[in-house]
């Protein structure tokens, strides 16, 4: 190592208080500024977070190296080893030549140093038969690593790499030397500022029993004001065991076997200081040291040099590092030996650590949806999930209403109420979108914005319903690329603007349309679309015992929906006297069924003409009556002649089912009517025209027959939402995340209840 880069270090590191380097404080603050725009960036969805198909567990720290990533990292890999879970290591690999990924033992040429590196050989070694893959890529690498039947990806110094989303994020602090001189590259050692420790879900103190105990509660009391204490662990340092190499040849001598006579030290790694002192507490005498920089591969003169110093000094042999062995020549034969000290870290908290690992590895997912039908389909897909993934946490966001149907079926939901007069966020017209901002629509946006933000990496890959507003919505607030179930637009509908086509291709996982025509023009921009039915059929359930609805009735069958938006409250006197005015008509039976997010006592009052019969859920005026039933709307609609409805989902819902639909001429429903065609007829909003147009298709039974087929045609068929939950159990790996948790979680509640110690070789019973 030059004088130059130590008399850097020295002052970096807080060893030199005083320094020419000092005129290098004013340029921390750019790289304070360019960490802080590129973390926004990433957590903004600006730079998109991609989940890889295995959880991740991190492992990285905030300083220039020397804080025992290493022999951490070997930790961890073996604790999954002894829960019985295959875990597998990606590392950078410092200081090779460029490739793409590899898994070390793949090839003759992946076991060179200029290709995988010194650490992951080293760990190669530690860890025979754990897949290793050296990638610069790492979201490529943990892919490899999937292939290869891994199940846990540990990464190597991954803390401030954002592209890869993670599970855990395990930082480590050198107790010796835990902020440095408290400044940031290039004024100090530190990557970023000291804030940044409270990203983390575990910090370790590395080198415990190399630090003083003052420096060592300053230390904690420091990183205590930034994360809670339960987050935070301590390790030391321990003799394993001891490497001998003598001309050549190599053998392992108990820990107890310490060198005698006089060494000299060369070590190539982060902190070179720890590892003299090292070999100062365990008593071998060193008569001199020699540094490198990390990484050093050792040259013909670097061994020349040592070995005339050797001989000067009157030395008995050579002390190094683990890491250092893998940089020396392989033709390395010298009279005297070289010892290399095995280490391992021990935890002041074994069992502590692991459990903290198994409480971040549990899956969170997220069911996200901008509308009130967006809302039913996300219900569906919600229990459809959480009946597949049944070792994770299913959430919802509903960024419109209240999230009443997640409510309902017991999920928690994470967003804020906002009801706004128009029933969305922005709607069909200007003056919908006045009376919105009227209502406090900027106020309830920012407030889902700041909830989203709450939640950054605490979910999965967001699983959304609706449209690109609410992608854009999730990717500012998560980071992470969404899945997209693409409700709302179609190119039989306005089709995708060229603005939302580039979002859909650079930051959504995958989009699933509800026709084969919108994906294949996603398709032909470079967006992964695929059809596989339309999610507004799932609504039906298949496996839900059939509710005799219509059991009972006389005449025609005729199903009233009154919408979901606010104004249902106003409009339901519209579907109630179109229903009076066809009973002049046709004899018929009427069934109303509002939607689960309406208050129906609030939707019985003040109706005109109508009176509710005592101790009953049904509505009399004239001697017509109608059943209002609180459930869902397929069950209705098995069986109905005709709908006269005002929803968007529901309707599209029966005339999937056969149903023909009349509806009222507005501009949500013409664009509606471009999906559903021949499928709907559109008239005035007025009792008398709404009653005219069902009179119409009751009477003419071709017209009737037609609509009906129009309707299964346009609509499509069941199962597009089994096709992505199959896609998340697959290509997310959540499958495989629920299977590590509770394989996991049974390993660390066995060991609990028996309240044994952990040791090397336990396996999962």
């Amino acid at each position: 190592m030059s004088k130059l880069l130590r008399s850097y270090l020295r002052y970096a590191r807080g060893e030199k208080k005083i320094s020419p380097w000092a005129l290098l404080y004013p340029l921390q603050f750019i790289t304070r500024l360019w960490m802080k725009l590129r973390i926004n960036l990433y957590a903004r969805g600006l730079l998109g977070v991609t989940e890889p198909p295995l959880p991740v567990v991190s492992i990285g720290n905030n300083s220039l190296g020397g804080t025992n990533k290493t022999p951490m990292t070997e930790l961890v890999v073996r604790q999954f080893q002894e829960a019985g879970i295959e875990a597998g290591l990606v590392s950078r690999g410092y200081r090779t030549k460029e490739h793409g990924p590899i898994w070390i033992g793949q090839d003759e040429e992946s076991t060179h140093r200029d290709t995988a590196g010194d650490e992951p050989l080293m760990l190669a070694k530690r860890l025979p038969g754990v897949k290793i893959v050296v990638s610069r890529d790492r979201v490529q690498g943990v892919t490899l690593l999937a292939s290869l039947g891994a199940k846990v990806a540990v990464t190597d110094d991954t803390f401030q790499h954002r592209r890869m989303a993670r599970d855990v994020d395990i930082v480590l602090v050198d107790a010796t030397c835990p902020f440095g001189n408290g400044n940031v590259i290039p004024a100090g050692s530190m990557r970023e500022p000291k804030s940044a420790f409270s990203r983390a879900d575990i910090l370790v103190i590395t080198k415990a029993n190399q630090a003083d105990p003052d420096q060592l509660s300053y230390t904690k009391a420091e990183l205590e004001k930034l994360l809670d204490p339960q987050k935070i662990f301590t390790a030391e340092i321990r003799m394993e065991s001891w490497i001998e190499i003598i001309r050549g040849e190599e053998r392992i001598l108990p820990a107890e076997v310490s060198p005698s006579g006089k060494y000299i030290a060369f070590s190539a790694i982060g902190s070179p200081a720890g590892f003299y002192k090292f070999l100062e507490q365990i008593n071998i005498s060193i008569s001199d040291h020699r540094t490198f920089r990390d990484h050093h591969i050792f040259t013909e003169n670097d061994i020349n040099d040592l070995i005339e110093l050797a001989k000067n000094r009157g030395v008995d042999g050579f002390i190094c590092t683990e890491k250092d062995l893998v940089n020396l020549p392989e033709w390395l034969d010298l009279d005297i030996p070289i010892y290399i000290p095995r280490i391992v870290v021990a935890l002041d908290d074994d069992l502590g650590f692991r459990k903290r690992i198994m409480e971040k590895l549990k899956p969170n997912l997220m069911v996200a949806s901008n509308g009130y039908g967006e809302d039913a389909i996300g219900v569906v897909l919600a229990k459809k999930m959480k009946k597949r993934f049944s070792a994770a946490e299913v959430s919802a966001f509903a960024f419109v209403g209240s999230g009443t149907h997640y409510r309902n079926e017991g999920f928690r939901v994470l967003s804020p109420s906002i009801e706004m007069p128009s029933g969305g966020v922005i709607k069909y017209s200007f003056l919908e979108f006045v009376k919105d901002l009227r209502h406090g629509l900027g106020s309830s946006i920012t407030s889902q914005m700041s909830a989203l933000s709450s939640l950054y990496s605490r979910y999965r890959t967001p699983v959304c319903v609706g449209d690109v507003y609410l992608l854009a919505s999730m990717l500012w607030g998560q980071g992470m690329k969404p899945v997209l179930v693409a409700t709302a637009k179609s190119v039989h509908l306005s089709g995708h603007l060229s603005v939302e086509q580039f979002l859909l291709k650079h930051r959504s996982r995958f989009v699933w349309t509800r026709d084969s025509e919108t994906a294949e023009e996603l398709r032909s921009g470079g967006v992964n679309a695929e059809f596989c039915g339309n999610p507004v059929m799932d609504l039906i359930d298949k496996e839900k015992t059939e509710i005799k609805v219509w059991d009972g009735t006389d005449g025609l069958r005729i199903l009233l929906l009154p919408g979901s938006r606010p104004r249902t409250y106003e409009d339901v006197i519209l579907i109630l006297d179109s229903a009076k005015e066809l009973s002049k008509r046709k004899k018929c039976s009427f069934v109303m069924v509002p939607a689960p997010m309406i208050d129906v006592d609030k939707l019985l009052e003040n109706l005109e003409g109508w009176v509710l019969v005592p101790g009953s859920d049904v509505l009399e005026s004239e001697g017509i009556t109608v059943r209002i039933l609180r459930g869902e709307v397929s069950d209705a609609a098995l069986g109905a002649d005709l709908l006269i409805g005002l929803g968007g989902t529901a309707n599209q819902l029966c005339a999937g089912l056969g149903v023909p639909v009349v509806s009222i001429l507005e501009k949500g429903k013409l664009i509606q009517k471009k999906l559903l065609k021949e499928a709907e007829i559109l008239v005035k909003a007025e009792p008398q025209e709404l009653a005219k147009a069902a009179e119409r298709i009751l009477s003419d039974p071709e017209l009737k027959k037609s609509m009906r087929e129009a309707g299964i045609r346009n609509l499509g068929g069941v199962g597009a939402l089994d096709h992505i939950v199959e896609y998340c159990a697959s290509a997310l790996g959540w499958d495989n995340r629920c299977a590590v948790y509770e394989k996991y979680r049974f390993f660390i509640e066995q060991k609990s209840e028996k309240n044994l110690p952990y040791k090397k070789g336990d396996a999962a019973e």
